[in-house]
């Protein structure tokens, strides 16, 4: 498929900025933040429009967001199967201490954890740190 098109299907118009950053995330192997756009696409964008961007993504279920300890966040592609509605990330998080990289896991969900009583989740996070395949 393609960007127009997954634009489009997200019922999005194909603006530049929306098929340069979409371009640039699908040949990512890993999450980017809003800084590190922002330097990839200064010349170009401004920072408030990429970060309307980004929201917009987020909107459309095409990214999702991933907390840092930084305070931060950092954004990769969601699969296929997340929609406006609802984002299906139960996935797992791994962040390099060497290089920094954050990975989408989608092969390791996260597991289901009993609450307490009248305690509903709407979100889980799980992010291990170590040494990537890179960096080991």
């Amino acid at each position: 498929m393609t960007v127009e098109h997954h634009l489009k299907d997200h019922d999005l118009r194909v603006t530049d900025i929306r098929k340069r950053i979409y371009e640039y995330l699908v040949d990512l192997d890993t999450a980017v933040s809003h800084a590190e756009l922002e330097m990839v696409f200064s010349n170009d964008f401004d920072r408030v429009t990429i970060y309307r961007t980004l929201n917009t993504f987020l909107d459309k279920g095409i990214l999702h967001k991933i907390p840092t300890d930084t305070g931060s966040a950092k954004y990769a592609l969601c699969k296929d199967h997340c929609t406006t509605e609802e984002h299906i990330d139960d996935h797992v998080h791994f962040k390099c201490s060497k290089c920094e990289k954050v990975v989408c896991l989608h092969d390791l969900e996260i597991p289901n954890v009993k609450l307490p009583e009248n305690f509903k989740a709407n979100n889980a996070v799980l992010m291990y740190e170590g040494l990537c395949d890179k960096c080991s």
